[in-house]
């Protein structure tokens, strides 16, 4: 008999699927690092992202030099 585990979505909703086992997940993990290194890892970061970035770590600083 499968077992099923439970997952909840955003719309609060209960969803049942399959149990993976261990030897499956670490196969799937496996699987998608290596497509995540090859196709996400090796692309430029977009400047929006890194205007964010930048964003953040300039009100970090402000708030650390209020701080002291």
């Amino acid at each position: 008999m499968a077992q099923f585990a439970r997952q909840t979505d955003a719309t609060g909703s209960e969803r049942r699927h399959p149990a993976l086992s261990g030897e499956t997940r670490e196969r799937l993990g496996t699987a998608l690092r290596a497509v995540y290194e090859g196709a996400v890892e090796t692309q430029p970061i977009p400047d929006a992202q890194i205007d964010l970035l930048l964003r953040l770590r300039h009100k970090e600083r402000d708030q650390r030099r209020s701080a002291a």
